[in-house]
C-alpha cells in the first residue's frame, strides 16, 4: 500500500481546532511564566515540531529568538534508541531562558538527551521542556516535560508535523492509520 492508499485510512484523533487551542493554552501558561522575561530563546526540535513551533512562535507574546535543532532516533516506525545529532549548533545561551519545543514525547530518550545537553552544555539560566503530546504508555527513561498539549495512548501518530517515513507532516489535524 502506497502513502496516498494509507491516506485514506487514516482516522483523525485529535482535530485541528482542538491543536489550535490547546497551543494557545500552552502559550498563555508560557506568557505567565515568563512575564516579567526580556527574551525568551525558543529552540525548535526539527523536523516533527515545526507546525507546532511556528503556531505556538505567533502566540508568545514575549522578545523570542529562535533556534534550530535536529536530532535522530527514529528509522520508518521504531527508534533505534541510539540518538544522532543531524544539526546541533545553539549560540551561548549562559544566563537565557530556554524553551525546547518538541512534539512527542514518547521512550524519554530523545528529551532526556536534550534537556542533559542543553543543560551540561550550553548552561541556561532556565530551561523549559514543551512538548504538544506526551505518550507515558511507552516511556523508558523517567523524563517528563513541564509543560505539554496531550496525552496519546499507544497509537502511532501522524499529523501536525509527524510523520511516518517522511510522509502526513502536512495534514493540520493528528490522525492515526488501524
Amino acid at each position: 500500500m502506497n502513502a496516498l492508499q494509507q491516506n485514506k485510512n487514516i482516522k483523525v484523533l485529535i482535530s485541528e481546532q482542538e491543536i489550535q487551542n490547546k497551543v494557545q493554552e500552552i502559550a498563555d501558561e508560557l506568557n505567565q511564566r515568563y512575564k516579567n522575561n526580556d527574551e525568551l530563546t525558543l529552540v525548535c526540535v526539527l523536523s516533527g515540531s515545526v507546525m507546532f513551533f511556528t503556531d505556538l512562535a505567533k502566540k508568545i507574546n514575549i522578545p523570542t529568538k529562535f533556534e534550530f535543532i535536529k536530532v535522530s532516533s527514529y528509522e520508518n516506525s521504531m527508534t533505534t534508541g541510539i540518538i544522532k545529532e543531524v544539526l546541533f549548533n545553539l549560540p551561548n545561551l549562559e544566563e537565557k531562558d530556554v524553551v525546547i519545543v518538541e512534539d512527542i514525547v514518547d521512550t524519554g530518550i530523545t528529551a532526556k538527551y536534550l534537556i542533559d545537553r542543553i543543560t551540561n552544555d550550553f548552561h541556561p539560566k532556565s530551561l523549559c521542556f514543551v512538548s504538544l503530546f506526551d505518550k507515558k504508555i511507552t516511556r523508558k527513561i523517567d523524563v517528563h516535560p513541564d509543560i505539554y498539549g496531550f496525552d496519546i495512548d499507544n497509537k502511532f501518530i501522524v499529523g501536525y508535523g509527524l510523520d511516518y517515513d517522511g510522509y502526513y507532516r502536512n495534514l493540520p489535524y493528528i490522525g492515526y492509520i488501524e
